[in-house]
């Protein structure tokens, strides 16, 4: 009791502070997301993410080098399609010469060590900008599971050591998990976004990929914000089905979810702060109204404190520089 016990004894310096600080934050925390788009010599600045690029080929092996020589072990690739390219079915998904094959296989010819994640959804890829086949206005569920598994398949053999399904379909991490092992690719990993919500802060994102809805929303497949108990649902129906990572998405407004999460599973769990949450602390120190790299700071060790194993973050390369 007071005054015996005085808790700011433990806060008297940055020494003290740092011997007793619960929670600690490394470059092997973060998976660095990457735009990747067709062309030659080509940087694009996101309007609405600024400090944040899409990449041609030739320039994505400059990243993944910056990458890895900061400490960052592993990426996320996403690709931006053409759109003479998109269809219903999704179809340049699986092709093998693909730009995400390609841009799989560039990663791991550059940096073998490089540990590779792909988006696994056919939003980028559809005429209609959702993550399914849509009939009538609906989005199938089992027909759109088969064309993600074979997706997944196309990943494996360009050389991806997991895939990230995003799509929040039913029962797609055991499709998934029974092609690859059918396939032969039974070390080919799984992160699931097993609680992906219906959020308002993907719209960046949407920017830099031109994958957004062309009618309606997701709210029939990705959940809805104001459910808790359902997480866990997804979640422990996803680790059943094979996933070896769960992700939770977004971030901030979800650390109840995450710590739920990370209470009830016995596999790693993964957070994705999401464009939104990047590009609002970007306009806001812009603005002067925030410190940029005191926010966040902050919000990363959130994230990590809330129960997070791996932060997917636009801000994995400002965060390490700074470690």
């Amino acid at each position: 009791m007071f005054p015996l016990i005085r808790n700011r004894r433990l806060r008297t310096s940055e020494a003290v502070r740092s011997l007793v600080r619960e929670t600690l934050i490394s470059p092997s925390d973060f998976i660095a997301p990457l735009f990747i788009v067709e062309g030659n010599g080509v940087r694009e600045e996101i309007a609405s993410m600024p400090g944040y690029y899409r990449y041609s080929l030739d320039l994505l092996k400059h990243e993944v080098r910056d990458l890895w020589d900061l400490g960052i072990k592993s990426v996320l690739l996403f690709v931006k399609v053409a759109d003479d390219l998109k269809d219903n079915k999704g179809t340049e998904a699986i092709n093998p010469d693909g730009l995400m094959q390609r841009a799989i296989k560039t990663v791991k010819d550059l940096v073998p060590e490089m540990y590779v994640m792909t988006d696994v959804a056919l939003d980028p890829f559809s005429s209609y900008g959702h993550d399914g086949i849509v009939e009538v206005g609906r989005i199938l569920n089992d027909a759109t599971c088969e064309v993600l598994t074979q997706m997944a398949i196309s990943h494996a053999r360009a050389g991806a050591d997991m895939v990230a399904p995003s799509d929040m379909m039913d029962g797609r991490i055991l499709y998934i998990r029974e092609g690859l092992e059918e396939e032969g690719f039974i070390n080919t990993g799984i992160m699931s976004y097993s609680a992906k919500y219906a959020s308002a802060f993907y719209g960046p994102f949407r920017d830099a990929l031109d994958s957004a809805p062309g009618f309606g929303d997701k709210k029939t497949y990705q959940m809805d914000p104001a459910n808790r108990s359902e997480a866990i649902k997804e979640t422990m129906m996803d680790v059943e089905e094979g996933a070896d990572i769960v992700m939770v998405k977004p971030g901030l407004c979800y650390l109840d979810i995450v710590r739920d999460i990370k209470n009830e599973v016995n596999v790693p769990v993964s957070v994705y702060q999401v464009s939104g949450e990047y590009a609002m602390v970007k306009a806001a120190a812009e603005k002067g109204w925030l410190d940029h790299d005191a926010v966040m700071m902050e919000q990363v060790t959130a994230i990590k404190r809330a129960g997070a194993d791996l932060i997917a973050s636009y801000f994995a390369k400002d965060v390490v520089k700074l470690l």
